[in-house]
């Protein structure tokens, strides 16, 4: 591995890419610890109230920090919300449709416009984030010591300081997405999906640190709230198999055989080779974790803001007690958590897979499906192989969201640690990681070198 490391670096173009990448990433990173200068994250910090687990799973794939109000406290959600929104667009607005079978003049005119949709949220966004924030955080964390009281009314920061804010957070988020083009023009990866991981493992150390600060070097049994011994053995071993399993599942194909219809041309024959058809179990990838996560931290800020409203202190008890339920560890949270990934698998993989247009497309090429006649025939036996991978896709994303929650409560981890050990989070990791590596093989394989992961 050693040996495969030094000759990745050794190659100048390869090494120049690399090290570039990691040049912008020390940039986001930077960034990502610049305060605004109208908050006081101190007293941020010190705020119970919170914004806390509501945030921090948001912050997961977003690749910011929304408990610490900085210059990139939106990270790129908003960009990843506008390519969203155009990919759907793309799928059921005909005009957007044919603007995608445009090719690469289509593909441009695309990515102009999600940067502009990514402007226009940018400003929403970081306007619910300012009310949002103004109503959360105390008063002592309006702003900090240095900002002039002229500048403030009453508890709140004026206008001027918020749209300064919203102005800071926007040019943040529009600086993420340039920096993501350059990593995927000069460095190396998808640049937006290097700035997730980024943000992701670099949690990790302050997770790692919490773990052994709160273990005992003792055997003390399962009890929940003690880190012993046999706890972290367990964690160990939780985690291997974890990764295993994600790892699997992400390269996880179903295989279609197929086969090419022969062409004479001349007194050469061509065509006729067996083939196959790849199909991915988990087809949807990590967006249903994303939608449904996203979806179930409406319910809480809903109840909580209506107990805010209320003065009846029966109602008022009513509203919190129903945000309870939805607090990440109840039940029917987890509950509705499992049918939501099943729906929104079935839902993103039925706008990302056309098997009628793929279907042409093997009949387009000349090649089949042994058994099945070109056409509809053969559209309808793609669409039934994928309905059914696609369960066993879903049941795989349930069982890796849930598994944080099942450590956190069964095994006494905070969230923190136990959120590397499935979610949104690992899935981005794993699939980053891979389409990595995939690119570094691609410039060894060029260059006749042995890929990374071969022996």
């Amino acid at each position: 591995m050693w040996e495969k490391i030094r000759i990745v670096f050794a190659i100048p173009e390869l090494r120049k890419k690399i090290l570039l990448t990691l040049f912008f990433l020390a940039i986001y990173r930077v960034g990502w610890a610049i305060p605004l200068p109208m908050f006081n994250q101190a007293a941020m910090n010190r705020s119970s109230d919170g914004l806390g687990g509501l945030l921090s799973q948001v912050s997961i794939f977003a690749a910011s920090d929304l408990q610490q109000a900085t210059i990139f406290g939106l990270g790129i959600m908003p960009y990843i919300s506008a390519s969203i929104i155009f990919q759907l667009l793309g799928s059921v607005w005909k005009p957007m449709e044919d603007l995608r079978k445009e090719g690469e003049t289509g593909r441009k005119k695309i990515n102009e416009y999600t940067r502009y949709l990514t402007v226009f949220l940018c400003i929403l966004q970081s306007w619910a984030f300012m009310k949002f924030s103004l109503m959360a955080v105390p008063s002592d964390a309006v702003a900090p010591p240095s900002v002039n009281p002229a500048f403030l009314s009453g508890n709140n920061l004026s206008i001027g300081w918020q749209i300064t804010a919203v102005m800071i957070m926007t040019c943040g988020t529009i600086f993420l997405m340039w920096l993501g083009e350059q990593i995927d023009e000069y460095g190396i990866g998808n640049g937006i999906s290097l700035l997730i991981m980024a943000g992701i493992l670099a949690r990790m150390p302050i997770a790692f640190l919490e773990l052994i600060r709160n273990a005992k070097p003792e055997l003390v049994g399962l009890a929940k709230g003690v880190i012993g011994v046999e706890t972290i053995i367990i964690l160990v071993f939780l985690f291997v198999a974890v990764i295993f399993g994600v790892v699997f599942i992400t390269l996880g194909q179903r295989r279609i055989p197929t086969q090419s219809a022969k062409h004479v041309r001349g007194r050469r024959v061509y065509g006729g080779a067996k083939q196959y058809l790849p199909l991915r179990i988990n087809q949807a990838g990590v967006m249903p974790i994303i939608f449904a996560s996203s979806l179930l931290m409406l319910p809480p800020m809903l109840f909580q803001g209506l107990g805010a409203v209320f003065q009846s202190p029966g109602w008022r008890n009513t509203m919190f007690s129903l945000g309870g339920i939805f607090n990440g560890t109840s039940f029917i949270y987890n509950l509705l958590y499992v049918v939501l990934i099943y729906f929104f698998c079935y839902f993103w993989t039925a706008i990302t897979f056309n098997p009628k247009e793929m279907a042409e497309n093997l009949k387009d090429y000349g090649t089949f499906i042994p058994g099945y006649r070109p056409g509809k025939r053969t559209a309808d036996y793609l669409e039934k192989v994928m309905v059914r991978i696609t369960y066993v896709g879903a049941g795989f994303l349930a069982l890796v969201a849930i598994v944080p929650t099942v450590i956190s409560n069964y095994l006494g981890v905070s969230f923190n640690v136990a959120s590397f050990y499935g979610g949104t989070g690992l899935l981005i990791a794993v699939s980053v990681a891979f389409d990595l590596v995939q690119k570094i093989d691609s410039h060894l394989v060029m260059r006749n070198y042995r890929g990374l992961l071969e022996s």
